[in-house]
């Protein structure tokens, strides 16, 4: 048992029958509806329609001034969980990952195990020991500049043109066009370019994630998991130069790491990166100067701060993992009492991100955040996390791509990869919303899969950048 209370004997505090009806409708509801493992465009427009991320994010506030500091605690469904509220309990449950904080709670490993059972991410600590170590060699996670970087760019400057080809026909671009350049940009850079055309496996990808929606309710399609996961063990097998398939080929890998099952997660990310990046080209075209900006910095690729920070803005103003999860191995103590082992703790990132009681810039686009991050943290912390893709401390807890032992091993190839196809996209061309934001206070939900924009050639086009990327150091990027 860690850390101190007043009273360590006595729980944290539990929600009232009524509270505990409010939070789980208003919290944990709509990430139900919009679907925790792929998103349903229906729901995620009648979240939106609704309001339910702002009232989520107010609901929250409410208990935190209800309750004080500390957790607090409800049951549902036979499960135990807890609701962090302070920014510093964020900072200690991700930092005390994997142990005594688990990321394979029973929830993960029910969604998960539909596509990749093996993964690290659901791994016990024995073979998260091996797991996580490979992932995070295969995707360079201490490095901003993936040594792939060079091909990466390549199939971004392709695939992206060939979209703007279609943009310069139609004269807009919706997320249909934009969604299927995107899914052939990232199973080359993942797969490698003989899997541009494959939608097979993407589509096989998305049948299982929709059943992971449904977690334990759904039974296990095992002979569809089974031919896609054979697909992608084609692809390592192929071990196609400048692909992340042949970084795993040639990546050492003891027993129990299971290589083939580590791959399904980064094409799971890449889907949320695509969200990501659509509503980043949003911010960037209704805030006035932002494409400029952009456009001025993107001869210097890979090195994209403005656009990156940009990225970052998107993920943290409409996170894509909205609940980071975690799962007591032990019993655990906190300033207002205790919490039994098998707790499922709650992050609710939208709470920490858009918290006006705690920030002023909660609902603008804030890059500066992260561009402060970088200038202050350039080199790296001294456990070599990269910079400027997380806030943790006693009064922030800004968490896109989680945070702490247990932060995304693949978050600079999402950034690098997002970087580069925003910065293509603006390079040349303007871009207008058909649905204009609110900028003076950014809407609590905003649908990718709705938005849209009339485009044209852009007359203040800055030079476009050749694929000239180089892997860190200089040195040119691996092909």
């Amino acid at each position: 048992m860690t850390r101190s209370a007043e009273n360590s004997d006595a729980p944290v505090p539990t929600l009232s029958p009524l509270d505990r009806a409010r939070a789980a409708a208003g919290v944990l509801l709509p990430s139900v509806i919009k679907g925790a493992i792929i998103r349903r465009p229906a729901g995620v427009s009648l979240v939106a329609r609704l309001g339910a991320d702002t009232l989520s994010v107010k609901e929250l506030q409410r208990l935190s001034r209800r309750h004080g500091t500390g957790p607090v605690q409800f049951s549902m469904f036979g499960r135990r969980l807890a609701f962090v509220l302070e920014p510093a309990d964020a900072k200690r449950v991700l930092d005390e990952t994997p142990s005594p904080f688990s990321p394979a709670t029973l929830e993960k490993r029910a969604a998960l195990g539909h596509f990749q059972p093996a993964n690290s991410l659901i791994s016990t600590p024995e073979e998260r020991a091996a797991r996580r170590p490979f992932n995070d060699r295969v995707l360079e996670s201490t490095s901003q500049t993936h040594s792939h970087a060079s091909a990466m760019a390549t199939a971004v400057e392709e695939e992206i043109d060939a979209l703007l080809g279609h943009v310069d026909f139609v004269g807009e671009l919706d997320w249909d066009a934009f969604s299927t350049a995107w899914w052939r940009m990232v199973r080359r850079i993942v797969l490698g370019d003989a899997a541009r055309d494959d939608e097979q496996i993407t589509d096989d990808l998305r049948r299982l994630r929709e059943r992971g929606n449904w977690a334990y309710l759904a039974p296990v399609r095992a002979r569809l998991r089974g031919r896609f996961l054979r697909r992608v063990q084609h692809y390592i097998d192929r071990a196609e130069p400048g692909s992340l398939a042949e970084v795993v080929a040639r990546t050492p890998a003891s027993p129990g790491t299971e290589p083939a099952q580590q791959v399904p997660q980064w094409l799971f990310a890449f889907d949320a990166a695509a969200w990501a990046t659509f509503r980043a080209l949003l911010l960037l075209t209704e805030h006035r100067g932002a494409v400029d900006r952009a456009r001025d910095e993107a001869t210097d690729a890979p090195s994209l701060p403005f656009v990156r920070a940009t990225v970052l803005e998107s993920l943290r103003l409409w996170p894509t993992t909205p609940l980071v999860l975690r799962e007591a191995t032990e019993p655990t103590v906190w300033s207002n009492g205790a919490l039994d082992a098998k707790t499922s703790v709650v992050i609710f990132a939208p709470y920490f991100h858009r918290d006006d009681r705690r920030a002023d810039w909660a609902h603008v686009f804030s890059p500066e955040l992260w561009l402060d991050a970088r200038d202050r943290d350039s080199g790296g912390d001294e456990t070599g996390q990269p910079d400027g893709t997380e806030h943790l401390g006693e009064s922030l807890a800004l968490v896109p791509f989680s945070g702490g032992t247990g932060v995304c091993p693949g978050r600079n190839v999402v950034l690098l990869t997002a970087s580069l196809v925003l910065s293509r996209l603006v390079a040349g061309h303007d871009f207008s919303s058909v649905h204009p934001l609110r900028t003076t206070h950014l809407p609590g939900s905003l649908s990718p899969f709705t938005t849209r924009f009339t485009a044209r050639r852009s007359e203040r086009t800055r030079a476009v950048p050749e694929t000239s990327t180089t892997g860190p150091g200089g040195s040119p990027g691996t092909r």
